[in-house]
């Protein structure tokens, strides 16, 4: 099967970027021919802002630039990843005027969120969850704290429901996790075309032995990732545990100033995936105390690969992915007291600890592996393209 996987590049390590390479990689390695469609965020800066919004809202150079692609290699499937700002919904038509077959990948909730993550000052926000027009988002500059550049994402929303695009021009959603979906359909999009299909982890790590005697938190060093949640409860933990924290990001001097303060807490900046995956190995436990609806939680699949229990905030995928008492434990969002308390029983209790380490790697291998990701993947695209 001959395949377009179109995507609008962050330029940043990790994240969708990964995912598209990785996905991509996946397919070629099990006899696929793979068409690459690429934007790169770094064409932004150079756009002015009235240019930029009218590219969010409907690319011409993008729907001609597909268009001619489809018409030369004709691919049986378009597969979209991320398409802001510089594809735009355009590259849905640009396929189906060719009649080829639409698939989606959702890696947030942009369709429903101008800033894609139901989160606005500390907390979650569902204010526009509903809204034909999602004012609250412009009101508060919700897309890079910018209300012209909000204002230019809400137009792309508005415009496209109007138009029905989310609706017709889109073959399969595909959603990483069961509360993703139910999201979606909550926000419209059509029950029937929204399917799951988890990431996954290439290649197959080896299971750590979990002997470093510390806990490891790996993400973004923003706000939405629960850095105050897991800071404040180190402190209280007084030592019992060193903690190791791996990643960039704006708070990043907080995190600095932790280490100068708490001896036990260790920062290791960016590091190579595969140094990363050796750390978690190595920790007692992964710690994700985020506050947003994580639509995913690849940090939680790495882990658990690796044998290792996640200590998972209650809410959005975590929950889902993490099944309390059995691969890691629960506590709730927010609350540093609740997550220190998990961390205390974990400790207390080596042996349901490492029980949980081989129900951990289980869950990997019965869910998470290339191989499982792929048949899932083959099976969607034989939905649109039989």
């Amino acid at each position: 099967m001959k395949i377009l996987l179109a995507h609008n590049e962050y330029q940043q390590p990790g994240g969708e970027d990964q995912i598209f390479r990785s996905e991509a990689a996946l397919l070629e390695a099990h006899g696929h021919q793979v068409l690459r469609y690429a934007a790169h965020n770094d064409r932004v800066a150079g756009m002015n802002p009235v240019a930029l919004a009218g590219s969010t809202v409907w690319n011409r150079a993008s729907y001609r630039e597909l268009q001619s692609m489809i018409r030369r290699e004709r691919p049986q499937v378009a597969h979209f990843h991320n398409t802001l700002p510089l594809i735009s919904p355009a590259g849905y038509y640009a396929a189906k005027a060719e009649g080829v077959p639409v698939v989606q990948t959702l890696h947030n909730y942009r369709l429903l969120c101008p800033n894609a993550l139901f989160f606005r000052d500390g907390h979650v926000c569902e204010d526009c969850q509903g809204k034909w027009i999602p004012w609250p988002g412009v009101l508060h500059a919700c897309y890079r704290e910018s209300r012209p550049a909000s204002a230019a994402v809400a137009a792309m929303l508005t415009t496209h429901r109007a138009l029905r695009t989310w609706t017709e021009q889109v073959d399969v959603y595909i959603s990483p996790s069961e509360f993703t979906r139910k999201k979606l359909v909550q926000g419209g999009l059509p029950d029937e075309k929204v399917v799951v299909k988890p990431h996954f982890v290439h290649p197959t790590p080896a299971v750590g032995e979990g002997r470093g005697g510390y806990a490891v938190f790996v993400g973004r060093l923003s706000p939405e990732k629960g850095l105050d949640t897991l800071l404040s409860a180190w402190e209280s933990l007084g030592g019992k545990l060193r903690l190791k924290v791996v990643g960039d990001g704006p708070l990043a001097s907080r995190v600095a100033e932790a280490t100068r303060r708490m001896p036990k807490v260790e920062w290791l900046g960016r590091q190579p995936p595969e140094e990363i995956l050796k750390i978690m190995g190595e920790a007692v436990l992964v710690v994700v105390p985020s506050k947003i609806y994580e639509t995913f939680g690849r940090v939680v699949i790495e882990a658990f690969a690796k044998g290792t229990p996640v200590v998972g905030t209650k809410l959005g995928a975590i929950a889902e992915l993490v099944e309390h008492g059995r691969t890691g434990v629960h506590f709730r969002p927010g609350d540093p007291k609740d997550l220190a308390a998990q961390v205390r029983w974990a400790l207390a209790h080596p042996a349901e600890l490492e029980r949980m380490r081989v129900e951990a790697r289980g869950e990997f291998e019965a869910r998470y592996t290339a191989e499982r990701n792929y048949q899932t993947l083959k099976e969607i695209y034989e939905t649109v393209a039989p």
